[in-house]
């Protein structure tokens, strides 16, 4: 999987330009707010088709009315030319010139590591479902499909919960019973694969204590009928459905406590690292190419030993995009970000020493 060319127009900060990737590593450097982020963000959407942005306008650049964004990539030896256009709440997606769904986009084509993926362990438990639900879209079109079904259902019976329609919840209970047992079904599978990726990962980080990941049940497939019965004057008096995977949560333990509540700042990063191996490695399996690695601000929050696994981590795939203050070391390519442009630093270091 190797990114040859990133176009941007009217994305965010990013001047209009076609950027050129080779394999290896591209390290992209320069001061905070110089586009750095916006550049992998960019990269990240053209692959993918996903931004966790609230409102897709917001990726427009400020005057503007619509954004354009579009990926040539090398995909089993072809080459794919994958666009997405923005504008006011719309977003459109093409792979080789046809409009396509995001499900239809290369769906290991990437992995973006990120300083706030700590948030992963300190945050909600909606963050966690978001990343796991995420991951095994992209490991499964069945799985996003009927995630999707899934959500609908549940906001259907919200809206007859809240107006008082005791006749509709054995057909919306049948409906949820169904697709919720297919989706746990698949979250128990992949999470348990998913564990044991994750806790070698962090034991190659120097870790000195055992990661572990569970996932948390509201209920299960063989009980979700009687706990649907067991919760109803709760969920009446709500008007909401307190059970099934919408409410379920992925539980991460370090040592002995939950990671959530005892683990510190660097303990935490370590942990939303594994994850992120972890993600890579499962996608890897899946089919059968390595992602395309995207890491943002390679030093944030980690000691010199974190920051050499990243580090190696990114020379050991085909492709990574590394960012940062600085310029990652032993890069195929070194990008100077300024104000939303991307220089190549070793060319212009050659006509400084000619000048010289």
């Amino acid at each position: 999987m190797l990114l040859q060319t990133l176009t941007t127009l009217n994305y965010r900060n990013l001047a209009p330009a076609t950027l050129h990737f080779p394999a290896g590593v591209s390290a992209v450097w320069g001061p905070n707010g110089a586009g750095k982020t916006n550049l992998l963000e960019a990269v990240y959407l053209a692959l993918t088709g996903l931004s966790d942005v609230g409102r897709l306008e917001q990726l427009v650049l400020q005057g503007e009315k619509e954004a354009y964004v579009r990926a040539d990539l090398l995909q089993g030896g072809s080459l794919s030319v994958l666009e997405v256009g923005l504008g006011r709440g719309r977003r459109t997606l093409k792979a080789d010139g046809v409009r396509v769904r995001g499900l239809e986009l290369p769906r290991g084509s990437a992995v973006w590591i990120r300083p706030e993926d700590s948030e992963l362990i300190f945050g909600a438990p909606s963050l966690r479902r978001a990343y796991l639900d995420e991951l095994l879209s992209r490991l499964s079109a069945r799985y996003a499909q009927q995630l999707t079904r899934y959500e609908r259902a549940v906001a259907q019976r919200n809206a007859a919960l809240r107006a008082g329609e005791d006749w509709a919840m054995p057909i919306w209970e049948d409906t949820l019973i169904k697709l919720g047992s297919e989706i746990m079904e698949v979250r128990r599978r992949a999470a348990s694969r998913l564990a044991e990726l994750a806790a070698a990962a962090n034991a190659a980080l120097g870790s000195a204590k055992p990661l572990r990941l569970e996932l948390a049940e509201t209920t299960t497939p063989e009980t979700f009928r009687a706990d649907f019965a067991r919760r109803a004057a709760e969920e009446r008096a709500r008007g909401s459905t307190v059970i099934g995977p919408h409410r379920d949560d992925l539980s991460l333990t370090l040592g002995d406590f939950a990671a959530g509540d005892y683990a510190s700042r660097g303990e935490a990063r370590t942990i939303a690292l594994s994850l992120r191996k972890a993600e890579l490695d499962l996608l890897q399996e899946r089919f059968g190419e390595m992602p395309l690695l995207l890491i943002d601000d390679f030093s944030a929050e980690l000691d010199p030993a974190r920051r050499a696994f990243l580090l190696t981590m990114a020379a050991s795939v085909p492709q990574a995009i590394v960012t940062g203050t600085e310029e990652a070391p032993g890069a195929a390519q070194s990008l100077r970000a300024e104000a939303g442009r991307f220089l190549d630093a070793r060319t212009e270091d050659a006509a400084e020493q000619v000048r010289a």
